[in-house]
């Protein structure tokens, strides 16, 4: 999953919203350098890459990619399935989508020490807000152009729309059916009211 379905699985606090975006940036051992809610954020966000990356319904939606996607087709579902839960955000959340990205930028303007990467693109993130505009098919495009900068062989992502396009049901289909799954595995390992 890519950051909004984290954030949105991750629980409402700041310090949940935060260890919900760290778990992109933060790699190895987590041993008390940030504090408890941040670390157990960053755990659940692990536990979902795992449970998400090994689930029948997300393997199948894979094997609707191209041979020549399939390499970067995780990345482009990550995004996809983000732009599902944007378009379909009131079927999963109790309130809407811009108080809720208000919430997660909030939560990092008030941090001063967001870890690595995070703290040069929390800017851009809030000022352009990116968690928002994933409702946007299109601006997928340029979220899918930006992963691919920072890869060894981006010309097999960027042409990736072209695949999304002609997936856009199917892929939304397997959404629909998994996301379902990934909040009741989530709601298993939180306490009640913490997430979702």
């Amino acid at each position: 999953m890519n950051y909004l379905a984290h954030l949105h699985l991750g629980g409402q606090r700041p310090g949940q919203l935060l260890g919900s975006l760290y778990g992109d940036f933060v790699k190895g051992r987590l041993q008390g350098q940030f504090p408890p809610e941040v670390e157990a954020a960053i755990q659940l966000h692990r536990r979902i890459d795992t449970y998400t990356d090994s689930h029948p319904l997300v393997l199948a939606a894979l094997s609707r990619f191209s041979l020549t996607r399939r390499r970067y087709a995780g990345i482009v579902i990550d995004v996809f399935f983000d732009h599902c839960l944007a378009r379909d955000w009131s079927q999963y959340a109790d309130r809407p989508l811009p108080q809720f990205t208000a919430d997660v930028y909030r939560a990092l303007a008030a941090e001063p020490q967001l870890p690595g990467r995070l703290a040069q693109i929390a800017p851009y993130m809030a000022a352009d807000d990116w968690l928002g505009s994933y409702r946007d098919f299109q601006i997928l495009d340029q979220v899918l152009r930006g992963i691919a900068r920072r890869l060894s062989r981006p010309e097999e992502l960027t042409a990736a729309m072209i695949e999304l396009e002609r997936l856009y049901q199917p892929l939304s289909e397997d959404f629909r059916a998994f996301y379902p799954q990934l909040q009741s595995f989530v709601a298993e390992r939180t306490q009640p009211n913490e997430a979702l």
